[in-house]
């Protein structure tokens, strides 16, 4: 259930953000991206600022997708394969902006009434009384933060319609119960990932996806692909969280991943696997001293029964030989 935060019927929030950037960062120094670009961002992080990862590596075209939502409030979806790490992407450059980041999965139990707010009752002098509590979309409209709705193409329809209205740069909220109207935040930004494109899901990959109403669909106004890694990058940023680790024993691990990724994409396997789960694996066997037992504790047992065998031969194809069913079996 999304968060709900409480406030007064001026519209201030309980809780304190900065009003508004205050300070701006240039694009080639802080992202590496060699454009003329500066961008606004905050000079102090709060408490929904996400957390820097100084080892990640930018896409360079969904950095300035995502960039240009910030600084010229353009509404902003990311579209690629589970595991291509669209939402870290985000949090990432907000991150480096220091501009507050809120994450709504819309999954099947996230409602309209989640999303705009509900009457409750609350004590007032030791009566009962009823008070309506915004949710969390009215709250992040009237605030600087960054809003990014998680598996877009899986929202519910009555949800969705709630969204259309703030997808303009300018669109109003409206609170039909309260017979109020919400102005947007002039530094509110609306970001959103998807594993589709708003045409729903032919593939079979992406159950619980659904069709997303054009007209919507042309309110964003940047739609951005982020595809995996390529392998030397990919091969970067596993290093950097082993740094002892072999570079050819990593490379190998990087090829099992691609093979898993081929065979999701391909509908012959229904889990992939995503950069975080090869640096999950690379630690593992640095733990336990072998990457084979390593991998089917990192990979291998998360997978469905029916496709271990599959995922085994894709071990087996890069590292030539079988998996171990034990680490006794190596002794």
């Amino acid at each position: 259930m999304a968060t709900v935060m409480k406030s007064d019927s001026s519209g201030s929030s309980d809780e304190t953000v900065m009003n508004a950037p205050d300070k701006s960062v240039k694009v080639r120094d802080v992202f590496g991206i060699d454009v003329d670009w500066e961008v606004p961002a905050f000079s102090q992080p709060d408490e929904r600022v996400p957390e820097v990862d100084p080892s990640y590596v930018f896409d360079p075209d969904t950095t300035l997708a995502i960039l240009a939502g910030f600084a010229h409030n353009r509404r902003v979806m990311v579209q690629g394969y589970h595991g291509t790490g669209k939402s870290t992407h985000i949090e990432q450059v907000a991150a480096r902006l220091n501009w507050p980041s809120i994450r709504i999965n819309l999954d099947a139990h996230i409602s309209r009434i989640d999303l705009i707010g509900r009457d409750a009752i609350v004590l007032r002098d030791g009566l009962q009384v009823t008070e309506f509590q915004e949710g969390l979309l009215p709250w992040a409209l009237q605030h600087p933060v960054a809003l990014t709705f998680d598996e877009y193409d899986a929202g519910r329809p009555d949800v969705m319609f709630v969204i259309q209205r703030i997808l303009e740069s300018s669109g109003r909220l409206t609170l039909l119960d309260q017979n109020k109207v919400i102005t947007p935040n002039p530094y509110f930004r609306l970001f959103a990932t998807s594993n589709t494109v708003g045409l729903g899901d032919t593939s079979g990959l992406y159950h619980g996806t659904q069709a997303i109403n054009q007209a919507q669909m042309d309110r964003w106004n940047v739609v951005v692909a982020l595809n995996y890694l390529e392998a030397p990058v990919e091969l970067e940023i596993v290093k950097s969280k082993v740094p002892d680790m072999d570079d050819q024993l990593i490379a190998n691990m990087i090829k099992v991943a691609d093979l898993t990724r081929q065979g999701f994409v391909n509908g012959d396997i229904s889990t992939v696997m995503s950069p975080r789960t090869v640096m999950t694996w690379a630690q593992n066997a640095e733990i336990f001293g072998e990457a084979g037992f390593s991998f089917r504790l990192s990979f291998l047992n998360k997978c469905d029964e029916a496709e271990r065998m599959l995922v085994s031969e894709y071990y087996q194809r890069v590292f030539g030989q079988d998996l171990p069913e034990s680490i006794a079996n190596l002794a």
